[in-house]
């Protein structure tokens, strides 16, 4: 199997899991499109001859998710070709709607006019989410001043023209030092997620000296190497290299209590408002393909385990089952715009049910 990973060097522990199909079993096996697999001496399924290329882009978030489902399919599948870029959310989109991709990984839910591109397009969908991600504030270790951070003086760091200068600007009580900014380019999800939840509904915009890129590698590099710098990114990127960054804790606006992204606050929803769920977005004609369906039965099967190996939250089981039973019976369409074309927002158990769903 040919897989091309991109802007993520994945852990040497995924190299060596053993996920869905590894255990004892009978001599065969059948696979998503009905062809027997042999089995093993040792109970792990046999190389299937099944071939065929499946091209993924998107979220440089999810990235780390999907090229750890890539890795482990291509030990069953080596015949499939998968690609695997993070070119961010909005850019995934892009290529999703003209049909470019077979799977758009998005760290938000798809926006109205990208609906409407899909639409023009004939490009039928079906969202599934995969797991939580804790957007991290991140600083450098040697940032002695900085413990917690509001809402409201984050707002401050980042949003306006007229935004903090240095960090004495935020808090009387910290060093007059200039404050660099290291954020994921305009095109990523979780600068729109970002913005969303800083800007809020006003007409301001971030602030724009910040240094923006799409690989969130070189976000890490930025605020490590500088002791003055702050950053945000998906968790997954804070765990791999929490060894030269600091994680701030975030007040809750509800219950005024600092928490930092550790797996419970994601999955309580306690780190908040920065909690959000992740998605795969699957090409309802590439989904004809048996190599396409494999893989993406494969994904939800496998990525409960391989999301927390790479850093991320599960989700619910019963999310995940809604998941395979919207992919196995082709219910396509977003739960995230309502029929008047606007963004739908709130818990993913709240959201993600059928009521909501807008074709």
């Amino acid at each position: 199997m040919a897989i091309q990973l991109k802007n993520w060097t994945l852990p040497l522990a995924i190299a060596a899991l053993c996920v869905a199909g590894c255990g004892k079993k009978s001599d065969t096996a059948s696979t998503e499109d009905g062809a027997a697999t042999s089995m093993t001496e040792e109970g792990a399924a046999a190389p299937s001859n099944m071939a065929g290329t499946i091209k993924i882009n998107g979220s440089s978030t999810v990235l780390p998710i999907s090229n750890a489902v890539a890795e482990q399919f291509g030990k069953q599948y080596p015949e499939v070709s998968v690609s695997v870029d993070g070119a961010g959310t909005g850019n995934g989109f892009k290529d999703f709607q003209v049909k470019k991709t077979d799977i758009s990984d998005a760290s938000r839910p798809i926006k109205p006019g990208e609906k409407e591109k899909c639409t023009e397009n004939e490009v039928s969908f079906i969202e599934v989410p995969v797991a939580y991600d804790g957007l991290t504030i991140v600083i450098n270790p040697k940032n002695d001043w900085v413990e917690t951070l509001t809402i409201e003086q984050l707002t401050k760091i980042f949003v306006g023209e007229d935004a903090a200068k240095t960090w004495q600007d935020v808090d009387p009580s910290w060093p007059a030092e200039k404050i660099d900014i290291y954020a994921p380019g305009t095109g990523s999800g979780t600068y729109d997620y970002f913005h969303e939840v800083v800007v809020g509904k006003s007409d301001s915009e971030l602030r724009k000296d910040m240094s923006l890129n799409e690989d969130d590698n070189i976000l890490v590099k930025g605020v490590a190497d500088n002791k003055n710098a702050i950053g945000f990114f998906g968790v997954a990127y804070y765990e791999e290299s929490k060894d030269k960054l600091k994680a701030v804790q975030i007040i809750n606006p509800k219950d005024g209590q600092a928490y930092l992204p550790t797996t419970d606050n994601i999955a309580s929803g306690s780190y908040a408002p920065f909690s959000r769920p992740l998605f795969i977005y699957v090409s309802l004609a590439s989904l004809k393909r048996a190599e396409v369906q494999t893989f993406v039965s494969y994904y939800l099967d496998n990525v409960s385990e391989l999301c927390e190996r790479v850093g991320y939250v599960r989700l619910p089981a019963s999310i995940i089952e809604k998941g395979k039973a919207n992919i196995e019976n082709r219910v396509a369409g977003t739960h995230y715009i309502s029929p008047e074309g606007e963004t739908r927002s709130g818990a993913l158990e709240d959201v993600f049910v059928e009521s909501n769903l807008v074709k």
